[in-house]
């Protein structure tokens, strides 16, 4: 039931100084949210799922400057409501990820992922590399750098280059940056989940499409 406005006319065709507050059934449905949204970030569109959208004040469709994004992992599909626990629970085990976060953001010309995955990074490398598993390639960040405490993963067929924190105190995480258009994808999952690479992989390029649509540069 939704509250109209009704202005009532008198003479001449002239609206009358009052109105009239009626309730009408605009039927079931009529308010729900779209499933999507279309979204300009650094004026390049993206189709955003309106249940993935992390922030209520980024839901609404037309230009941005960012928006934040969260899918369940493997199905791809928006999450669902969270759970409401009681302290006691929350307290006896922290709940495992099981979500990719994807953050959209102009990139207003900063460098490319790619060009400081080329130029910068290697100055902060140690000299050996480590392999991984399944193909993986890993090169720890010195000590006392930009990224200390990281291991910059690497792998091919299908691609995959990160940055990931190690496992501490809380899990480690790992973050992929690509570039569409004026916008940049930053994506972020669990270091744990570098023993599935080739599926997150194919998971981030699969979002991207469905984002975006084919190509990825645009």
């Amino acid at each position: 039931m939704v509250p109209v406005m009704v202005g009532l006319r008198g003479r001449g065709g002239r609206d009358r100084a009052g109105r009239l507050s009626v309730v009408a059934d605009l039927g079931p449905g009529r308010l729900e949210r779209p499933a999507r949204l279309p979204v300009s970030i650094g004026a390049t569109l993206f189709n955003v799922p309106t249940g993935a959208i992390r922030m209520n004040i980024q839901r609404h469709s037309g230009p941005q400057e960012r928006v934040d994004l969260a899918f369940d992992f493997p199905s791809l599909e928006p999450p669902a409501a969270p759970k409401h626990v009681g302290a006691e629970v929350a307290e006896e085990a922290v709940q495992p990820i099981d979500l990719i976060f994807l953050s959209i953001a102009a990139h207003h010309d900063t460098l490319a992922p790619e060009i400081r995955l080329r130029t910068i990074y290697p100055r902060y490398l140690e000299q050996s590399s480590t392999p991984g598993q399944d193909g993986l390639t890993m090169r720890a960040f010195r000590e006392g750098t930009p990224y200390g405490g990281e291991d910059l993963v690497l792998a091919n067929t299908p691609n995959l280059s990160a940055r990931c924190t190690r496992d501490a105190s809380t899990p480690g995480m790992c973050l992929s940056e690509r570039r569409v258009g004026g916008a940049d994808l930053t994506f972020r999952f669990p270091r744990s989940w570098l023993a599935q690479w080739r599926d997150v992989a194919d998971a981030m390029d699969r979002l991207t499409v469905q984002l975006h649509g084919p190509g990825g540069s645009g």
